[in-house]
């Protein structure tokens, strides 16, 4: 078994309600962080903002498997690809594997721009704090503000 980290963001629909499906949906979690809201980084000006969360797995799939697994989240929440960065239902992503690096034409782990990203680490040093590496704080770009636990948030956008 793996320890794997995926980071989950949604900014169409019912954000909370798509995250929660596919923490569900999902095999083998150790950990789901707390919901953060954050502001886009990237893409059209005028989308809306994002819950992001992070969720530990222990897992027996390889890198592109989990791979597999996420896109196969995105199709069920109706992820549609039209703008890169854009607004989207629910987007997944690999974020690290213990032990595990990949850079092919189809994913790279660790996840290249995650130390960039304040709401990816923020959540993930919540459940792994081990992340909190000198100097991330100061490369991470983006506001994130917590809304709280996964399960005791109410649906609804």
């Amino acid at each position: 078994m793996t320890r794997s980290f995926l980071g989950l963001g949604s900014n169409l629909g019912d954000r909370l309600g798509l995250l929660r499906d596919a923490v569900a949906s999902l095999d083998g979690v150790v950990g789901v962080s707390p919901v953060y809201e954050t502001e886009p980084m990237g893409g059209p000006d005028d989308q809306g903002s994002f819950l992001n969360l992070v969720v530990e797995l222990e897992t027996d799939l390889d890198g592109h498997e989990l791979l597999a697994v996420c896109r196969r989240l995105e199709a069920a929440a109706n992820r549609v690809r039209e703008q890169r960065w854009g607004p989207r239902t629910l987007d997944v992503d690999v974020l690290w594997m213990d032990g595990v690096t990949i850079d092919d034409d189809e994913l790279t782990i660790p996840h290249p721009r995650m130390w960039n990203r304040r709401f990816v680490m923020v959540p993930l040093i919540d459940l792994a704090p081990e992340f909190a590496t000198e100097g991330w704080s100061s490369k991470a770009l983006g506001e994130v503000s917590s809304i709280g636990a996964l399960d005791e948030l109410e649906s609804g956008g």
